[in-house]
């Protein structure tokens, strides 16, 4: 399990299971006891409670900075 607490709004998270579209990457864009997560592959967006996330993330890819 990756440490939830590092996880950020604009950061992709990569999850076990596919969306139907076949996409494993998710955008995070809100965080709390749900995540609001919109799948890279085809932008559709689901909430999803924090304890499902937890078991189900493999990787956080971090939001690159601004320059």
């Amino acid at each position: 399990m990756k440490d939830i607490k590092t996880v950020k709004v604009g950061d992709v998270v990569k999850l076990k299971k596919s969306h139907p579209c076949g996409s494993f990457e998710w955008e995070v864009l809100r965080v709390g006891m749900d995540f609001r997560l919109k799948c890279i592959g085809c932008s559709h967006h689901v909430m999803i409670p924090r304890r499902k996330i937890e078991k189900n993330i493999k990787e956080i890819k971090k939001k690159k900075p601004l320059e």
